[in-house]
């Protein structure tokens, strides 16, 4: 059986989008059905028109085994669209729909200390109250360790 992965992100200036590039290839690699989605901006249109992933929708979290999300920091915190989107999951939770599914983040922030755990870390707030499980990529390679990085999700 393929696993089917959804990566649902948002990005404002092109650095969450590449990480979610990153992620999608990675799990196409290993053999991942993959959907790559990023949330509606809530800019104009005119203003986000270079993005180029097709827009997520809940029923994309309900087709996927796994989902990774990805967004800005933004005070350490998720921004806004990519709030207002996981905000529209209401149904699908109550119907168990979330449950069990393997979830993991990952941001970008102006600066190597600009918010980046504390806004893995109110996602995972979401996800233990979807029932789902969280899957952080520790320390397991070094170079995070090196690079500054952070168990709790990646972040650039």
């Amino acid at each position: 059986m393929t696993v089917k992965v959804a990566v649902v992100y948002y990005s404002a200036t092109g650095a969450v989008h590449a990480l979610a590039q990153a992620v999608a290839e990675g799990a196409a690699s290993a053999g991942a059905e993959v959907r790559l989605r990023r949330v509606a901006d809530l800019a104009p249109d005119g203003d986000v028109d270079d993005n180029p992933a097709a827009v997520a929708s809940v029923e994309d979290l309900a087709w996927a085994d796994a989902i990774a999300f990805g967004t800005p920091t933004r005070f350490g915190s998720p921004a806004a669209e990519l709030k207002r989107f996981i905000d529209q999951t209401g149904e699908l939770w109550r119907n168990d729909g979330l449950a069990d599914k393997p979830v993991t983040a990952f941001t970008s922030a102006y600066n190597r200390h600009g918010g980046s755990e504390a806004t893995i870390l109110s996602l995972a707030n979401v996800f233990y109250h979807w029932g789902a499980l969280i899957v952080p990529p520790g320390f397991t390679d070094r170079t995070v360790y090196a690079a500054g990085g952070n168990p709790y999700g990646t972040a650039a």
